[in-house]
């Protein structure tokens, strides 16, 4: 709800309370259309933006997105040209509150405005959960009172008869010609921009490879409908020429609806307008201040932007965007505002789909994104091409304002952070003829935003640790022993070449990508035809020794990679198919989290036997085998395949252990007498009469 509360609350402002006669009076009738054509432009880049943001759910968003596909020039162009273009957005929205206003009262719009920028920099740096609560209550009353709006507006229609009103009012539907149309579906597009406003926050959004898509699926929807339903409204109950000319059409629409004549409909729709206004400068602060903190953790800006206050939010760069807002208030003209931030925002999209396409290309293995949008390529193509052709059709301004802004951040880019920073995107992953620019960093982090996000329903990291193998060593042992038995034990299972197997663990630990810390080791790699996940844990009671038999490193002989893990006393070898990498890193990533407790090192060296060793794994989860014999909890499970027995809710049966071999159970697995069967979660719900 808070994902779809910030997406929404970011679009109903000025794009339906105040656009809709300005876009009129460029298109005439076929406005409303151009909303909903607008609409369909959006889609492509927003499911690319979902695609980045459930992979790298990080603040900054768009910035971020850019800067790690296309590389930090790009990234800074996107960042510092979004942030500006939601500040000039929040602004033109806290503007468009006095023409509103000025209905009932004599009220000064720039002081008020100004005002309002003050109140929501204020709950913004209080948190961003009281931001979203906020964004709650104002989206809900908008869309109660523009549901309102819509139904009366079609029974008005109704009872003038449908055909004569809609025949009289969009005739000529497009007096000014195409070109003007398409123009106009430009000039509305930012409208629809703050649809994906929340992929700033992506990194305080739980869940997010759920919330976010649906989120914003969820909120272009109800944009979508309203925008068209609401404008063509406000197109067939209003004389053209005065439609053309009004700065309040919702207001004026609902004055020649019955229902909403009178001054109680004038006093809602108002009130309607300035929460919605209020709820867009609420969003556009919220996610704007969420780019220079974003740059300043890259160093891309001054790192004072970077730094978290008393509440735990971003207090320098909330207080410098409103400060901005402010003064493009005071400063600047309002009706050109929204044309130019439209004409950024497509430039924006245009990239961020070809950054999807970047990063599927470059084969980073860390790029695991919980949502893929469809249709690869030609969606994210689409979503490239067509909004660089909207911004043509928009006009020369358009295009001036956008080059500007581009050459702006550019020289930014060049004086100022290109000295400080030393990254490169996924571009240079994904074109081998630039190969000598290629870095791991990005890969490396990549991995630690999927280990971050842990496992997904569907991970089978319960039976991963119900059948794993686990090696007891009561003495020191040298390290490159270690990974030379454990390279022999698991080659079978994987059908590889144990000698493969060892070379390849002491690579991935070379590259530094072998998490060890806190006495635990986390050996792993990835090998084709692995038919499943398998893991291999090793407690090593009195530690690790260096080569040549030293504990900690004595020989004479020159230090390699492996001796880092002397001392270390759990290693867990984890080894996945080749394809599965974001699976292989998220159960990584869970293994890394669980071992990282204070008390797990404690409780691994002190636990008395297998069964304890995997159940420190799984979270608390019991981990019980149980024998099937009669008389016994699992009597009646004897004959009986696993399909056909009501297991309770919550309880796996992970593995079971047949005369001395392993079988990994499915339906159609009958349970014999004397099979050691291996349970995993609420084992109490099946009973504990059996023997253990």
């Amino acid at each position: 709800m808070d994902v779809y509360a910030i997406s929404t609350g970011a679009m109903f402002s000025s794009g339906f309370f105040l656009l809709p006669g300005l876009a009129a009076a460029q298109t005439g009738p076929s406005v409303a259309l151009a909303y909903v054509v607008a609409g369909l432009f959006i889609v492509p880049p927003m499911l690319c933006v979902a695609e980045l943001a459930t992979a790298m759910p990080r603040a900054g968003g768009a910035y971020y997105f850019l800067d790690r596909a296309l590389g930090p020039w790009v990234g800074t162009v996107g960042g510092l040209g979004t942030w500006m273009a939601l500040v000039l957005k929040s602004a033109f929205a806290l503007v468009g509150m006095g023409a509103y206003l000025a209905l009932y009262f004599d009220v000064p719009i720039q002081p008020l405005a100004v005002a309002l920028t003050v109140a929501f920099m204020v709950v913004n740096i209080l948190g961003a959960k009281e931001t979203t609560g906020l964004q709650r209550v104002l989206v809900g009353a908008l869309l109660v009172v523009m549901v309102l709006f819509m139904v009366a507006g079609l029974g008005e229609l109704s009872r003038r008869g449908f055909a004569a009103v809609t025949g009289e009012r969009l005739t000529p539907f497009m007096p000014f010609g195409v070109g003007a149309f398409f123009s106009t579906v430009g000039f509305v597009f930012v409208s629809y921009a703050g649809l994906t406003k929340v992929a700033s926050v992506s990194e305080e959004v739980m869940n997010p490879d759920r919330n976010i898509p649906l989120g914003m699926i969820l909120s272009l929807l109800t944009a979508a409908v309203t925008y068209g339903v609401g404008v063509f409204i406000m197109v067939a109950v209003l004389p053209p020429e005065q439609l053309r000319a009004d700065l309040t059409p919702v207001a004026s629409a609902a004055g020649a609806i019955g229902e909403l004549s009178g001054e109680a409909g004038k006093a809602l729709v108002v009130a309607a307008a300035l929460a919605a206004f209020a709820s867009t400068g609420n969003a556009g602060i919220l996610s704007a201040s969420r780019y220079p903190l974003a740059m300043a953790r890259d160093r891309l800006v001054p790192e004072v932007f970077g730094k978290l206050g008393r509440f735990r939010t971003p207090t320098v760069a909330v207080a410098t965007t409103s400060t901005v807002i402010a003064l493009a208030i005071v400063a600047l003209p309002v009706e050109s505002i929204a044309k130019l931030a439209s004409a950024f925002q497509l430039l924006l999209f245009s990239l961020l789909s070809l950054a999807v396409v970047i990063m599927r290309e470059s084969g980073i293995d860390g790029y695991d994104p919980g949502y893929r949008s469809p249709f690869y390529p030609w969606l994210h193509l689409t979503g490239f091409l067509a909004p660089l052709w909207l911004i043509a059709e928009m006009g020369q301004g358009a295009m001036i304002f956008t080059l500007g802004l581009v050459a702006f951040t550019t020289i930014w880019f060049f004086k100022y952070a290109a000295p400080r920073v030393e990254r490169a995107g996924a571009i240079f992953h994904t074109f081998a003829r630039l190969g000598e620019r290629r870095t791991t960093s990005l890969d490396t982090e990549l991995r630690h935003i999927v280990r971050e996000k842990g496992l997904r329903e569907g991970d089978p990291f319960r039976e991963l640790v119900a059948r794993a193998q686990v090696l007891d060593l009561p003495d020191p042992l040298p390290v490159e022993e270690l990974f030379a038995g454990a390279a022999r034990l698991l080659a079978p299972m994987a059908g590889a070449d144990a000698e493969l197997i060892r070379t390849k663990l002491e690579e991935e630990f070379a590259a530094g990508f072998m998490p060890v810390g806190r006495g635990v080791a986390l050996p792993h790699l990835r090998l084709p035809d692995l038919p499943e996940p398998l893991l291999l844990l090793v407690r090593c009671r009195r530690g690790l020794m260096g080569r040549g038999g030293g504990q900690g490193g004595g020989s004479d002989e020159a230090a390699g990679p492996l001796e880092d893990l002397t001392g270390v006393r759990a290693v867990m070898f984890l080894m996945s198919p080749e394809g599965e990498h974001g699976q292989h890193l998220r159960m990584l990533g869970h293994l890394a989290s669980v071992a990282e407790r204070e008390d797990f090192l404690a409780r691994w060296e002190t636990a008395p036997d297998e069964t304890e060793l995997r159940a420190l794994l799984l979270d608390g989860e019991e981990v019980v085998t149980l024998i099937a014999g009669p008389g016994g909890t699992l009597a009646d499970w004897i004959g009986r395949p696993l399909r056909e027995i009501d297991v309770p809710q919550g309880v796996l049966v992970a593995v079971i252990h047949r005369n001395g071999s392993l079988l990994i159970p499915h339906g159609g697995t009958c349970i014999e007498p004397g099979d050691a069967v291996t349970l995993i979660g609420e084992v109490r719900r099946v009973g504990r009469t059996g023997s253990v």
